[in-house]
């Protein structure tokens, strides 16, 4: 539940954990004081999106393709605070601690404490956030303080923060262990049961991409081009190649593809696409990562909880 009757001046961040060398704990006021102010464009994707393609269906908010934003956030680096605690030489992981209430109003249970190794928190673009936008983080954005940390499922990324753990062990907070953010380490089948023990936690997000003009089911005069746009992503790498399909991924035609604004950024892609009769099309957007690797044109494989479905997004097109 969001938490009520927030006071930004009594507001604190607590430093803790088995692998800091002293705790501290800072105010708002102190954290955007004493330490410079970054600014970048992150993409915040749920772990869980798309979920609502996976046969059998996977439990779960039934997500199509709208679980992902790239916003701008401002604030200070968690480096730069963790520099500033001291952190000892056998750091693996960081937790977060927020002050969301569990829906049982149990003041005991956490609703979520996840985390990322220490390689994750060093990164120059994981933020200690509190604008969003150039504008104070929206309560239900996690107002007054955010952690960002982008290319990872967004889960990573707590709301209403009040305490990180730096921990010298895999963070084992809420949703961080049994099935939660995490895929089976090898394929599975269809509704295969998975034990625990053979769940890999997701890091990074894999290649993906979203028609976002037109609208499925547009009604095109023949002899007219269609423009499209959209997003394209990677997680932590770069989209390298964008391409569209009208012959359901037969042949590829090349999109124009913007850089990213920084890294961690969505890209966007735009192509004016030709027809050549009347009748009904699909277009299929598939990005390439810099590594070489592309989306599926289908589901990518099934798995326990309905994540990382990064298959092609496709429009319906009507030529009349």
């Amino acid at each position: 539940l969001i938490p009520e009757d927030i006071d930004v001046d009594t507001w604190t961040l607590t430093i803790d954990g088995e692998s800091v060398k002293q705790e501290k704990t800072y105010t708002l006021s102190e954290l955007k004081s004493k330490f410079k102010h970054h600014t970048y464009q992150l993409t915040l994707e749920c772990g869980g999106n798309g979920r609502s393609e996976f046969d059998p269906p996977a439990k779960g908010n039934q997500w199509t393709v709208g679980a992902v934003y790239c916003a701008s956030w401002t604030g200070v680096r968690l480096r730069d605070v963790l520099e500033d605690v001291g952190i000892k030489d056998d750091a693996v992981y960081f937790g977060y601690h927020s002050a969301d209430t569990h829906l049982s109003r149990d003041p005991t249970k956490e609703p979520i404490s996840r985390g990322a190794p220490m390689s994750k928190a060093l990164q120059d673009e994981t933020l200690l956030a509190f604008k969003m936008n150039g504008e104070e983080i929206p309560l239900v954005h996690g107002y007054p303080l955010r952690v960002i940390a982008g290319g990872w499922p967004a889960s990573v990324s707590g709301k209403w923060l009040q305490r990180i753990s730096i921990r010298n062990i895999v963070h084992d907070g809420t949703k961080m262990t049994g099935t939660a953010y995490r895929v089976p380490c090898k394929p599975v089948a269809p509704g295969e049961k998975v034990a625990d023990e053979d769940m890999c936690i997701i890091e990074s997000m894999p290649v993906k991409s979203l028609i976002t003009y037109p609208k499925s089911g547009a009604v095109l005069s023949k002899n007219k081009k269609l423009s499209i746009r959209g997003h394209a992503w990677a997680g932590e790498l770069e989209v390298a190649k964008m391409e569209y399909s009208i012959d359901f991924g037969a042949t590829w035609h090349h999109c124009t593809i913007d850089k990213p604004a920084n890294r961690l950024a969505w890209q966007h892609f735009s192509a004016d696409i030709s027809f050549p009769q009347e009748g009904y099309y699909e277009v299929w957007a598939k990005a390439t990562d810099s590594n070489g690797v592309s989306q599926p044109m289908l589901l990518p494989g099934w798995n326990p909880k309905g994540y990382l479905n990064n298959a092609c997004h496709r429009i319906a097109v009507k030529i009349a």
